[in-house]
């Protein structure tokens, strides 16, 4: 609707063409054992609860539970889900009415009505967990439901972005009875209404899917089961895809392990790679509480050493490339602002800085990343990013690691002076490049109460239901970011979803979140 990225096109354009067609039919002979679906992934739910994760754990969301909008493959706007519509009743974008389909049902027989949406929504608020998604619900004032079947979303300020929310996972509708108000369900099931039931989980292991048989949305299932299992190694996971233990890998594939599976004798083994133009980003993250980080121009001297061209050439091998704003390339408003205030990498403009400000070299600082959440590339990453700040005698970088779980609690209680993090869109809109990231509590963990962010060019862009028309306010946005540098901008990712050749539907399994639709893969008969 509001043609607002030239990435989503491209994606649209690509879940038009079926990559398999007329490659065979589906058997009804065959059980539906056998026509089960396995996908590996390293990105394993930190919690099963909606209300305390926001992170790779909505990928299992989304195929789980059910949300009132959501965004169907191809699509750039929010589209009717468990709702049958929704609309803002008003002009100033502050009201937002939903009409639920008639007739929903949890998987444990309680109607999915209005004041199970309203339970589930404002438990999020309630419980506050520090990573889960409530800040995504910050405009939100309060919730009325009028009848069984209407829910009415009052907003504290106009928020024009309320409903790509309402589309995410992190609006999950979940079940009154099995989810408390006040706490997260910690009993290792789920009771949603989305596609799959949940039939078995093992933390770490996998999650067992089938299809829920009450479900009534958006989602099309191609199949009826799915098994997705969770790689702590994603070299293991290829082998296993290989070995034909896998029907299919996503997250976490490295840059050599994408060129492999692209080669001939992968090829032979029956294994092909569907690409996809993507939004995913990495960055850097300084929290200013550490003494070092706190000086800007520590932060302005590691933006001007670090050299995005060569940290992608050396570890990512064309599967991303260097970015320059927090707003990735083919998102509206997307501009280069890192690159026009520091140009190329350049270790003399580095070290002007710091005598200019006054600071000893070599500086100290510790740089910590997550083992497990976004593939077997990361160590390379930082072991570069060190080498190259190592190697201007301005740093004396040191290395540190933990699971996701632990690094998670560590960068939300502040103890690391740097870290890096991924970022995959909540929703298709630049807003979601910027608005996580700034306030006193955001998406990194450390406060960033940058105002005329917060009070002036948020809520300005956020008035027009027009998307496109917040272009301005988004480029200063990126422009501030560049110059206080509180977080560094690194690489801009390519999707790719790696599948057996008897596997169809890989290049629809992709949403705009990024997250896979397993209801899009089939398996078919013949070839």
């Amino acid at each position: 609707m509001f043609n607002r990225t030239r990435c989503l096109q491209i994606t649209a354009a690509l879940a038009s063409i079926s990559l398999l067609a007329g490659c065979g039919l589906l058997s009804d002979d065959d059980g539906d054992e056998a026509k089960r679906i396995v996908v590996g992934t390293t990105s394993a739910p930190s919690t099963l609860d909606p209300a305390a994760a926001w992170d790779g754990s909505w990928e299992l969301y989304r195929n789980v539970y059910q949300t009132l909008l959501a965004f169907p493959t191809g699509s750039t706007k929010p589209q009717p889900d468990a709702a049958q519509n929704c609309e803002f009743t008003d002009g100033a974008s502050q009201a937002y009415r939903c009409t639920l389909r008639k007739g929903l049902k949890f998987s444990n027989g309680e109607p999915l009505d209005s004041k199970a949406v309203k339970h589930s929504l404002d438990r999020i608020r309630t419980i506050g967990s520090k990573v889960g998604p409530k800040d995504l619900f910050g405009s939100l004032d309060k919730i009325e439901t009028p009848d069984a079947l209407t829910v009415v979303f009052h907003l504290k300020t106009s928020d024009a972005t309320f409903p790509y929310v309402l589309g995410s996972p992190a609006a999950s509708l979940v079940a009154p009875k099995d989810y408390p108000a006040d706490k997260v369900r910690e009993d290792g099931k789920i009771t949603g209404s989305g596609p799959y039931l949940l039939d078995s989980y093992k933390e770490g292991g996998e999650a067992v899917l089938s299809e829920y048989k009450g479900y009534s949305g958006f989602a099309n299932r191609q199949n009826k089961a799915v098994t997705i299992r969770y790689f702590a190694d994603s070299e293991k996971m290829v082998a296993a895809l290989k070995a034909k233990e896998l029907d299919a890998t996503y997250r976490g594939l490295s840059a050599p392990q994408i060129t492999d599976l692209q080669s001939p004798a992968a090829q032979a083994l029956g294994v092909q790679v569907v690409e996809n133009v993507g939004a995913e980003i990495r960055y850097l993250v300084f929290n200013p509480k550490d003494a070092a980080v706190s000086k800007l121009a520590v932060r302005q001297a590691i933006a001007q050493v670090i050299d995005r061209g060569t940290l992608v050439s050396k570890v990512y091998q064309g599967t991303a490339e260097p970015l320059y704003s927090m707003v990735p390339k083919g998102v509206v408003g997307h501009k280069t602002p890192f690159y026009d205030k520091y140009g190329a990498a350049d270790v003399g403009k580095a070290k002007k800085i710091l005598k200019e400000a006054g600071i000893n070299q070599p500086v100290d600082l510790t740089f910590w990343y997550t083992t497990d959440r976004y593939g077997s590339s990361t160590a390379e990453e930082f072991t570069e990013i060190k080498r190259q700040l190592d190697e201007s005698d301005l740093f004396r970088i040191t290395l540190r690691s933990q699971p996701w779980k632990t690094f998670q609690e560590g960068y939300k209680g502040q103890e690391y002076p740097v870290f890096g993090r991924g970022w995959f869109p909540d929703f298709p809109d630049p807003d979601n490049f910027i608005a996580p990231f700034v306030g006193k509590e955001n998406a990194v963990g450390t406060p960033y109460e940058q105002n005329e962010i917060l009070t002036d060019l948020l809520p300005k862009s956020r008035r027009d239901s027009d998307r496109s028309s917040g272009v301005q306010e988004f480029e200063k946005a990126q422009q501030i970011f560049a110059e206080d540098v509180r977080l560094l901008p690194l690489w801009q990712g390519k999707l790719h979803v790696a599948a057996r050749e008897d596997i169809a539907g890989a290049e629809r399994a992709l949403d705009p979140q990024t997250a896979m639709q397993m209801w899009e893969l089939y398996r078919k008969t013949s070839w």
